[in-house]
């Protein structure tokens, strides 16, 4: 346990919150999903044969499916309309190359994205060190894109084939009783493919992820520094020749042609006074010599 608070400790998380470890986090979480919508998945499709002898009819066929879709394996018994018999039946086509495939892409690549997103926390510098991280993250990302865009082409015509092979109106044609003049048959319940569809679209989203990524990884390696150059320095604009004179001065922005501002002290409103003061300081008059005063 101290080992692993020690790690836990020692954790680069915030390397989650950037591209490479971010993409990484979504490609772990959509490979879960392509891998268990396909390899859990079980169908099943209803049919009913009705015959001339009522007592003869079947009108719950119930023919089950599953992964890794080994149709040919798969066989259900069906009345053939004479004396209450029953012949055994089996479904058309195999498969499960194309499934297996797809599901084990999906499970490589769910643990190589927990092996990845481990060592961007716990061990980045060591990823960094020598640049030998992130070129084998390189590869082994751009083998997992190849992968994922075959295996979910592959799945995805494996898919329209399973489809065909487990439509009832196709799977009735297989009952000779069906042939017979007097005997109906119909498809009772449609498989649902809902899961299997999304596993192809989740298939398709992982190859998008993967593809994406090797961007990111690409930028780690460092290849691409030599080439990118840092952008020209940014010249300073020169200083005005006054600076360099000897006795210059910065000259007031504030200040007009006329000197700046100077008020009108005769203006009218600014020269009226109390009439008291006006008169008692006329009276004065202007002050005589010193020797006058004497």
């Amino acid at each position: 346990m101290d080992v692993v608070n020690q790690l836990v400790a020692q954790g680069q998380f915030r390397v989650l919150k950037v591209p490479l470890g971010f993409i990484k986090a979504l490609q772990w979480f959509f490979a879960i999903f392509a891998f268990s919508t396909c390899g859990s998945y079980s169908g099943m499709f209803q049919m009913a044969v009705e015959c001339k002898n009522r007592t003869d009819s079947d009108l719950s066929i119930e023919v089950e499916f599953e992964y890794p879709f080994r149709l040919h394996q798969v066989y259900f018994d069906a009345p053939t309309c004479k004396f209450g018999d029953t012949e055994r039946l089996f479904l058309v086509g195999d498969y499960s190359s194309s499934a297996e495939f797809f599901v084990t892409i999906g499970v490589f690549a769910f643990l190589y994205a927990t092996a990845a997103l481990s060592i961007y926390v716990f061990f980045f510098e060591k990823y960094k060190e020598n640049n030998k991280g992130p070129l084998i993250d390189l590869g082994v990302t751009a083998v997992f894109a190849f992968m994922w865009l075959v295996s979910s082409a592959a799945w995805a015509k494996g898919l329209s084939d399973v489809k065909t092979a487990t439509d009832p109106n196709k799977v009735i044609t297989l009952i000779a009783a069906c042939d017979a003049e007097g005997n109906q048959c119909r498809e009772v319940h449609d498989p649902v493919m809902s899961g299997l569809n999304t596993s192809v679209a989740f298939g398709f989203i992982n190859l998008i992820l993967w593809v994406g990524n090797l961007w990111f990884v690409f930028k780690e390696t460092g290849i691409i520094a030599p080439f990118m150059r840092p952008p020209p320095p940014q010249e300073k604009p020169a200083a005005p020749e006054a600076y360099g004179q000897p006795g210059a001065y910065e000259q007031d922005p504030y200040a007009s042609n006329q000197g700046g501002y100077q008020p009108e002290y005769s203006q009218q409103g600014y020269n009226q006074q109390d009439p008291e003061f006006g008169q008692g300081y006329g009276q004065q008059g202007a002050p005589t010599s010193f020797s006058n005063q004497m």
